[in-house]
């Protein structure tokens, strides 16, 4: 059965709201948001440019450009949330101590994040700060996609194998936090399968009209 995902609609009029540099200056906690997280070089903007139609997250040749919250909105009730790029070698250490505080405070204070989608480069899956952001995902009980980006430049069959590698880790280290998938921005590849996360996770799809949006 064919099901339109509601999702699309407000993606594609998604809009810029305000950036943040610490949680006191977010737009006031309430509805729903999903946040985006991922190092630097995951392809977190090219995703999220992928999945709104729009040009919402400035894609740079110099990962870890995004230093601060930045909020997006698809309706009056609901948000995309680009948080700051973490890990990039090239950073000074203050501003990545700067960051990751801000970032653990918007974590762990934010009564309106429903979720968290994090990107992985799937050459290079299960970082450390992928391992941290597991630990914290299960330490709240929020629920956790993770797209496994730049599928594309790996064979079909060795993605569905690092697909399924990342599954596996991911169960024997933290139970069923988190969901999987294969993702490649350039290819258009598993834009459906987020597209029904986010649209159960923010209350537009029951779980079995968000399996069906997925497998369209």
């Amino acid at each position: 059965m064919f099901v339109k995902n509601p999702i699309l609609g407000l993606c594609q009029q998604a809009s810029f709201i305000k950036s943040a540099a610490q949680v006191d200056q977010c737009p006031p906690d309430e509805g729903c948001e999903v946040a985006f997280a991922g190092r630097s070089n995951a392809g977190k903007s090219s995703a999220m440019n992928t999945l709104t139609h729009a040009r919402l997250a400035r894609t740079s040749k110099t990962p870890g450009r995004t230093q601060l919250l930045n909020f997006f909105r698809l309706d009056d009730q609901r948000r995309l949330v680009d948080l700051p790029g973490y890990g990039y070698a090239k950073v000074p250490i203050p501003l990545k101590q700067h960051w990751q505080r801000h970032l653990e405070a918007y974590l762990g204070s934010r009564h309106s994040l429903v979720g968290v989608v994090l990107l992985m480069d799937i050459r290079h899956p299960l970082t450390e700060f992928d391992c941290l952001m597991l630990d914290w995902t299960k330490a709240s009980c929020l629920p956790m996609h993770i797209l496994l980006t730049k599928a594309d430049k790996l064979t079909y069959g060795a993605a569905k194998n690092a697909l399924l590698k990342v599954q596996k880790d991911i169960r024997q280290g933290w139970g069923e936090v988190a969901s999987v998938q294969l993702f490649s921005a350039p290819k258009r590849q598993g834009i459906e399968e987020a597209h029904a996360v986010l649209a159960h996770w923010m209350g537009l799809l029951g779980a079995e009209d968000a399996e069906a949006a997925a497998d369209a």
